[in-house]
């Protein structure tokens, strides 16, 4: 049973076994669960798996809600900015939803699993703003989160790996589809998504049998060099991959104190999972009206200049660091000298080489190919180093979306 607010977490459906091979005991706290920030000492093996080889995470901690009814289709149409009916069974979206000032409360992704059914997953707890949602509709929202656990199986090789392990149609699954199967006897939604950039699929089970699939996948995956991956170097790929976290680089407007901690979809990046053709949802106006004016800010890509990061350690007589794990506090970004806006995720690259940002700018700066500065602290001195503005993802390989995928 997930932790209340407060109390103590628990083990996800898999804790047995990954409390068996957490060597370094580095765990965190995510949504009520014990979640691995990393199985050994350090990451590299784990980062290194989810681009090389396949990487198996614990996302059961994600909110997992069933909706289905008459009216399913009609409540899910009325939150999400997106439009639910462009969208066909077996296929999956990421979309969000906003409040009426059309500002972000969280994101997510919806699987249509029938004419009316739905498997909707949120960061947030979301069950009361769905059926405040609910009004005049028959509509069904049961809360699974405790009855569904997951696992994403990221990186190159996970392709071939569940073709072995899973009793299902792997090689012609398409990007953002589902399909249905078995791994060992258990009955599985396989869906081809994930959080780093890469190819890769989720797999979604009843939680009396996870072991059983976690088992499984383990045993087929040696020979594919399988490596449980924990939250740290899930974080790297996910900012290589341009992908944007909640309470990170943006916050939800549930929770904002401010107003300028609230955020429209365009502002982080989401403006396409607008669509003011429907009729009608949650927020559709403001966002018209903002349609208009164009968003205050918008998200981009840094790619900072790392002579300028080595020219301050070597003034400093010192070998140039770079913090092994991304970094989830915000830095002031300048432009001629005045704040412009934040860096909200940075990490170096392992793949590209690179020092790379997540920001939020005003949009009048925010043009690929504009020459930005970043915060940067070296021995508890403040400095601030070039970053110039790229296009996101980072890393963007065709094998994320090939088809077949073997």
């Amino acid at each position: 049973m997930r932790a209340a607010g407060g109390s103590l977490p628990v083990g996800t459906a898999f804790h047995e076994r990954t409390l068996a091979l957490c060597e370094s005991l580095n765990y965190r706290e995510w949504s009520g669960y014990y979640t691995v920030s990393v199985y050994e000492m350090h990451h590299e093996h784990e980062y290194n798996a989810i681009r090389n080889s396949a990487a198996l995470i614990d996302i059961s901690p994600l909110f997992k809600y069933r909706v289905t009814g008459r009216d399913a289709t009609k409540l899910v149409n009325r939150v999400i900015a997106r439009d639910i009916h462009k969208v066909a069974v077996d296929q999956v979206i990421y979309c969000c939803w906003c409040d009426p000032q059309g500002k972000v409360i969280d994101d997510g992704t919806i699987t249509r699993l029938g004419e009316n059914e739905y498997r909707w997953t949120a960061a947030d707890p979301s069950l009361r703003w769905f059926q405040q949602n609910t009004l005049g509709l028959d509509v069904t929202i049961e809360d699974i989160s405790e009855q569904t656990a997951a696992l994403a199986l990221q990186g190159p090789t996970s392709g071939k790996l569940l073709h072995a392990a899973a009793d299902a149609n792997i090689a012609n699954l398409k990007y953002f589809r589902v399909t249905h199967g078995k791994i060992a006897g258990v009955p599985v939604d396989i869906s081809r998504t994930g959080y780093t950039g890469d190819l890769g699929f989720e797999v979604w089970m009843p939680w009396r049998d996870a072991v059983k699939v976690w088992d499984a996948l383990i045993s087929k995956g040696k020979a594919f060099d399988i490596h449980p991956a924990g939250m740290i170097a899930l974080d790297i790929a996910r900012i290589e991959a341009g992908l944007i976290l909640i309470e990170v680089d943006y916050i939800s407007s549930k929770k904002a104190l401010i107003e300028s901690q609230k955020y429209s979809p365009a502002e982080i990046g989401l403006g396409k999972l607008v669509d003011l053709k429907k009729e009608t949802f949650v927020g559709r106006e403001a966002l018209a009206q903002e349609a208009q004016q164009g968003a205050e800010r918008a998200l981009v890509g840094l790619e900072i200049n790392w002579n300028e990061v080595e020219a301050l350690y070597d003034k400093l007589k010192m070998a140039p660091q770079v913090p092994s794990m991304a970094s989830r506090t915000a830095v002031p970004v300048y432009r001629a000298g005045k704040q412009i806006g934040k860096a909200t995720s940075t990490t170096w690259s392992p793949t590209l080489k690179k020092m790379i940002a997540l920001a939020c700018v005003s949009r009048e700066h925010s043009a690929h190919g504009t020459t930005l500065s970043m915060e940067m602290t070296v021995e508890a001195a403040r400095h601030t180093v070039s970053a110039k503005v790229v296009p996101t993802p980072f890393f963007n390989p065709p094998r994320k979306t090939a088809i077949p995928v073997l």
